[in-house]
């Protein structure tokens, strides 16, 4: 790997930073000495980068790159947070400088005053300089990650396409044979050793403790772990709350159970034969990666059984059938025996260091056995498939179903199961043609880790929306205190519990994505630090755009929204009833309130994020010009409902009519106006409609109501009796006004008809239909007592005769 310019480059920074000391610590003379400790800090960080350059070139293993990568991180986080203090001195020495002022033409500054200006100007250069030269170091050293970690993607890269003799080929078997005499005398030189060290921790006497930390162990691997998840369903069954928390939190326990029982066994066991000195350093490595092996183990075979639940159908996770979990579990620990295996198999070879013959044929035997037992696997997931498949041929055609209860015959697991034949092939082909590596990395890392991911955040995230959305809950106890003691609405409660389970489900598929990630040479700490690079976000000009930054104006956004929230409640509830505005002045004063107290709580969130008013107002004239055109009837109903709230030609609880639709006005919007009709349903009429056209107020300045009646009497009929009687009728209606007073006109005589036109007025146009109904009625009563003819004007229809010899209209 070359990297001579980043270490010249190192090199460089690093003496510019002790000539940055010496130059600060004079100035620093008076006791402050936090520029010089970040100083300093950051000549260690740069120290430290130029060390693990030079033993980059040295690294040959994972191992030792991930540990030149740690010490990267630790080098940039230094240099950041040396950086930042820093800008906070930075950022004190200019405002002092401001708070000297700049010098004025023609006139001399004290003595004091210019020394202090001089002395701080150096200082500003001086820590200037060293932000500078901090941010390089951390640039170069993100550089230099970034390069071991394609030297150990290429690694990676080179160790797929290593071919070995193929087990179809003599050689593989001829050189496995030739390797066989060699790595039997390793192996019995190392049993020898262990059988020696076995020898003298008997001859101590302390065998004993071994003996106790067996039974120990067996007892917590196998009574114990049973124990402890029967409790836990116990539990579950009878004090959870929720079905929901109580399946998702059984199959918790039994993960947490299943992994940590059988962990601790096998710790206890070699922890006893440590103790009991029965072990020395030679088996050590041993040791440790069987407590490994039999935890990672562990925790597969119980992430199968919490997530398959064979015998209690109605606790599984997985939306599938009891056959189908019964034959899946078996080969989830066959995947976990597998694991176990390999991880023991693996640090046994490398402690004994036999041949590289013996590692690749130990390779080969693993895929081999892997690849047969994912074969099994998928061949068991088909018959599966096709036997939901002709059991759903089987029913009825009005039963039948795309996707069968099992969940073997859906279609996602059909696209699954090609997909892992796919690869499943590729590892044979692989395996036989020589690439042993790259046929384990496709059945070790593309099926197996991958298949373990899934199924372990699978869990997690079916716990993290289970819990959270119950305790989050309109219905919850938490979901009560919230409700009763702060006033939330249970609606809110509920939205809160769902978008805070979101949040955490996003949180946990970035940690799934970053150990997907891993086995393919990104560490976690890498990835971290690319999600975290994605994490400063973007600048454009001045502002820096960020999850942090936006996260923090949706708070600000949130508290404003809050507190004009606060600020309309004490306006409708102790202000506005203190005045002498009516409900539809109070409205209209109330909205226009609450539209000024959103657009300043907005304007509020768009400056937290760094963006100044003049270029909001910049923005917002940008965007005028869109609005004008794409979204003209949106502003034109805007314009009209403030006008409406401004005039207030139109006010809530006005009984208007627009066309041939007559109504009570409900509510007024800045975009619409919701009008109640006669028969209950809500007209919503847009604001531009009651602004530029026609609208009829019938109630507008408390106008009086108007009632009309029309009828015909015969014309032998006296018209001063039935004046008197309808002026008499209206002044006995409680409903007419005396002022003004009723009135009864003649309004045409015809055919032996003497028709009349009536008038009177109510103290309101709604009670003027009710009280013209019951004039009309006592009206006909009276006329029926008196023995009068009340009617309308006839229509008659008279035909008359047309001459034949008269010429016809139409016959020009």
């Amino acid at each position: 790997m070359s990297i001579s310019r980043p270490s010249r480059l190192i090199t460089r920074y690093a003496a510019v930073l002790f000539t940055i000391i010496s130059i600060v610590s004079p100035a620093i003379a008076q006791g402050d000495d936090v520029v010089a400790k970040a100083v300093v800090e950051l000549v260690g960080a740069s120290n430290e980068v130029r060390a693990v350059e030079k033993a980059a070139d040295k690294a040959s293993t994972r191992e030792d790159r991930a540990a030149l990568t740690d010490r990267l991180s630790a080098a940039r986080a230094t240099a950041t947070k040396s950086d930042d203090v820093l800008d906070a001195q930075m950022a004190l020495v200019d405002a002092k400088i401001t708070e000297i002022g700049p010098v004025a033409p023609g006139i001399v500054d004290a003595p004091d005053i210019a020394a202090q200006r001089k002395l701080l100007a150096q200082r500003r250069n001086t820590i200037d300089s060293a932000i500078r030269r901090g941010k390089l170091l951390i640039v170069e050293a993100q550089q230099l990650a970034d390069r071991i970690a394609a030297d150990q993607a290429a690694e990676l890269g080179r160790s797929w396409v290593t071919r070995n003799a193929s087990p179809l080929t003599p050689g593989f078997w001829a050189a496995m044979i030739d390797a066989v005499p060699h790595d039997v005398a390793r192996f019995g030189r190392f049993l020898e050793q262990i059988i020696q060290e076995l020898r003298y921790g008997l001859a101590k006497g302390h065998w004993w403790i071994a003996v106790v930390s067996a039974i120990v162990a067996l007892a917590l691997g196998w009574p114990g772990r049973i124990a402890l998840r029967e409790t836990g369903r116990r539990y579950a069954i009878g004090a959870a709350p929720g079905h929901r928390v109580r399946r998702s939190g059984y199959a918790m326990w039994r993960l947490i159970t299943g992994t940590a029982l059988p962990t601790l066994a096998a710790t206890a066991l070699v922890q006893g034969l440590r103790w009991s000195g029965l072990t020395a350093a030679t088996a050590e490595p041993i040791l440790s990666a069987f407590v490994f092996a039999v935890g990672m183990g562990a925790f597969i075979g119980a992430l199968g059984a919490a997530l398959l639940m064979r015998s209690q159908g109605s606790w599984r996770l997985l939306p599938i059938g009891d056959d189908v979990a019964r034959a899946l579990l078996p080969w989830a620990w066959v995947l976990a025996i597998l694991t176990s295996v390999d991880i023991f198999l693996s640090a046994a070879i490398e402690t004994i260091r036999l041949s590289s013959v013996a590692v690749t044929d130990a390779d080969a035997a693993l895929a081999a056995i892997r690849l047969l037992a994912i074969g099994g696997l998928l061949f068991t997931l088909g018959r599966l498939r096709t036997q939901a498949r002709i059991a759903d041929d089987a029913r009825p055609e009005d039963q039948k179903t795309a996707n069968t209860g099992t969940g073997a015959g859906r279609a996602s697991v059909g696209i699954v199961t090609l997909l892992a034949w796919l690869v499943t092939l590729a590892g044979v082909g692989a395996l036989l043609a020589g690439y042993t590596n790259f046929s384990l990395f496709l059945t070790r890392i593309v099926i197996e880790w991958l298949a373990i991911v899934v199924g372990t955040f699978y869990l997690l995230l079916t716990v993290v929306d289970d819990v959270v959305t119950t305790v989050f809950s309109a219905e919850s106890r938490p979901g009560h205190v919230l409700a009763r003691g702060v006033g939330i609405r249970p609606g809110a409660i509920d939205q809160f519990g769902v978008l805070l389970s979101g949040v955490m489900r996003l949180g946990l598929a970035i940690v799934a994505v970053v150990m997907l990630l891993t086995p393919f040479g990104s560490g976690v700490d890498s990835t971290v630090e690319r999600f975290g690079a994605v994490a400063n976000g973007i600048t454009i000009g001045d502002v820096s755009i960020s999850p942090g930054v936006i996260f923090r104006a949706l708070a600000v956004l949130l508290v404003g929204l809050t507190l004009a929230r606060l600020f309309l409640r004490w306006l409708n509830d102790r202000y506005l009833p203190t005045t002498t505005m009516d409900i539809s002045g109070r409205n209209s004063f109330a909205l226009i309130a609450r539209y000024i107290t959103i657009i300043l709580a907005v304007l509020w969130g768009i400056a937290s994020l760094g963006i100044g008013m003049e270029r909001i107002a910049l923005m917002l004239s940008a965007l005028s010009v869109g609005i004008g055109f794409g979204l003209q009837a949106i502003t034109q109903n805007f314009v009209s409902g403030l006008i409406l709230l401004a005039e207030r030609p139109v006010k809530i609880g006005d009984l208007v009519r627009i066309g041939t639709e007559e109504g009570d006005v409900k509510r007024i919007s800045v975009r619409s106006t919701e009008i109640e009709l006669a028969d209950h349903s809500t007209l919503i009429v847009p604001n531009s409609e009651l602004i530029t056209k026609s609208v009829l107020n019938k109630t507008m300045a408390n106008a009086l109501g108007r009632l009309q009646i029309q009828f015909s009497v015969p014309i032998s009929i006296e018209p001063d009796r039935i004046r008197r009687i309808v002026l008499d009728i209206f002044a006995a209606e409680p409903a007419i006004l005396d002022n003004p007073a009723a009135v009864a006109f003649i309004d045409n005589i015809a055919d032996g008809r003497i028709l009349f036109n009536c008038f009177a007025h109510t103290s309101s146009a709604r009670t003027a239909y009710p009280a013209r109904s019951a004039a009309l009625i006592a009206i006909l009563q009276r006329l029926a007592e008196e023995h009068i003819d009340v009617g309308t004007v006839p229509q008659q229809l008279q035909i008359l005769p047309i001459d034949a010899d008269a010429k016809k209209p139409f016959d020009q």
